[in-house]
């Protein structure tokens, strides 16, 4: 493995990485152990994975990863996000904070759908790719996340004019 090429392709999207998955969990420390856990697979199959998309591969983990988690867990979307780390999400800890607290108000796969093609700003075939699911179904949970969103988090609309389909 070339260690080198590794390093420097972590560093350069693990901050990316830990956002996603602190978006999709609510909470820092597990958002943390998600990354973590996926730069050590894609560590594990670089040869591999180097000349292709290591990053949206990494994507995939966080996202399979936390849903596996939350399945065993039986855990309520409820819940409360860890608001310690607000400059993972916005620079202004206020818009943070909003953001965060709209996202544990959707479902995992409308909050998956939401910060993969919002936040990461990824196309709906990437997304899907990325979820595996269709397109269709991309477009359907996305459909429902700013549904949900206009009507239950109007605080968010306030910060952003709005969310944009």
């Amino acid at each position: 493995m070339d260690d080198q090429e590794f390093t420097e392709w972590a560093a350069g999207c693990q901050r990316s990485l830990l956002r996603s998955a602190y978006l999709l969990t609510g909470d820092l420390h597990r958002a943390q152990d998600l990354v973590q856990e996926a730069l050590v697979k894609v560590a594990l199959r670089w040869p591999k994975l180097r000349d292709g998309n290591p990053t949206a591969y990494a994507r995939r983990i966080v996202v399979h990863d936390n849903v596996t988690w939350w399945r065993r867990r039986r855990e309520t979307t409820g819940a409360v996000p860890d608001d310690s780390a607000h400059e993972e999400v916005s620079s202004d800890p206020v818009t943070g904070l909003v953001i965060r607290r709209a996202l544990m108000r959707l479902t995992p796969a409308q909050r998956a759908v939401l910060v993969l093609r919002h936040l990461d700003d990824l196309s709906e075939r990437e997304t899907a790719e990325i979820l595996g699911v269709s397109v269709g179904t991309v477009k359907s949970q996305n459909a429902a996340a700013l549904a949900r969103l206009r009507t239950g988090a109007p605080e968010l609309l306030d910060l952003t004019g709005g969310p944009h389909e």
